[in-house]
């Protein structure tokens, strides 16, 4: 049993990634935690509420976290990709559920299940790393409760925010860097290089949707999300980004990674938020060095047909 706690900012992906969850009965769901990000705080954590709803998990906690980066402000949202309230219009579709935002904040929640936990607990950040960089510098002493990070974000070979940097990394540099370069915590990062390769189209889509009131609604997210990926890829498809650094938290392995040293540009430039990965062979860098501190391991490559199959599988249920 995997014990998981998700940070989002739902978002069309983070839709599927939380339904995932929701979805795998080997997944001990411990709660919510919402950031700003794809959309405001206020929507981001009124969508995981009914998202959870949606996949009959009220019992699992939500609670809001921050509603802005931790030093510089956020210069935009992702409304252009996800639509306005983060679900291509349709958020005011989703039922609301009888359960309501916990009267503690994200931090103070996360740090409080960490420290009731019998085992090490998983977390899964899939927005910009704000909540977890506060909870970080809050409570070092519960490091050792976290059995790993599965982060989704970063970029090594172009970004999809600016030429370099993607998304997550962009929107909180300093949070990112504090938590990817500053930490020790056994982490697994999940970059759009990564993603752009488990790459859904219609036929796909249109299998999920034919499977049930879930599926159909999750692919009636999309609207948005398809027009923006078709335009960017030049061909009809979507990409589950979020759902597949969840899919890769409930089973490690599914994704193979290799260890980078690592950093995150904080600078005002145009590679403000990127992700340095130093890609030299092992020999290379034991030659010359490298001054960048941490090894982190990215994920690289998986199996996409299986990661897909395996998506549908649980999501069609």
């Amino acid at each position: 049993m995997t014990s998981l706690i998700i940070d989002t900012d739902p978002g069309v992906d983070d839709a599927f990634a939380i339904a995932l969850a929701c979805a795998s009965p080997e997944v001990d769901l411990l709660a919510v935690t919402t950031v700003f990000g794809n959309a405001s705080l206020e929507t981001t954590t009124r969508n995981a509420l009914r998202l959870l709803a949606l996949c009959g998990r009220t019992d699992v906690p939500v609670a809001a976290g921050a509603d802005r980066p931790l030093v510089y402000p956020q210069e935009h949202e992702a409304d252009r990709v996800h639509g306005s309230d983060g679900l291509s219009g349709r958020a005011h579709l989703l039922a609301p559920g009888p359960n309501e935002v916990s009267e503690l904040d994200a931090v103070g929640l996360m740090a409080r299940l960490l420290a009731e936990a019998d085992e090490p607990v998983t977390i899964a950040p899939i927005g910009p790393l704000t909540n977890i960089a506060l909870l970080l510098g809050a409570y070092p002493s519960l490091r050792g409760k976290i059995e790993r990070l599965v982060v989704m974000g970063g970029a090594i070979s172009g970004g999809n925010t600016t030429a370099v940097s993607e998304f997550n990394l962009w929107s909180d540099p300093e949070a990112a860097r504090r938590v990817l370069v500053e930490e020790r915590i056994p982490t697994v990062l999940v970059p759009i290089d990564l993603t752009f390769q488990c790459m859904v189209q219609r036929p796909w889509l249109d299998r999920l949707a034919a499977s049930g009131p879930l599926g159909e609604t999750l692919v009636g997210f999309t609207t948005d999300y398809v027009a923006h990926y078709t335009a960017f890829f030049g061909k009809e498809c979507t990409i589950l980004h979020d759902a597949i650094a969840v899919a890769e938290a409930i089973r490690p392995g599914l994704l193979r990674t290799r260890s980078y040293p690592v950093e995150v540009d904080c600078a005002f430039g145009p590679s403000r938020g990127a992700l340095i990965a130093d890609r030299r062979e092992p020999e290379i860098v034991a030659t010359f060095g490298s001054k960048l501190a941490r090894a982190l391991d990215i994920a690289v490559e998986t199996d996409v047909d299986a990661v897909l199959e395996y998506l549908l599988s649980r999501l069609a249920r």
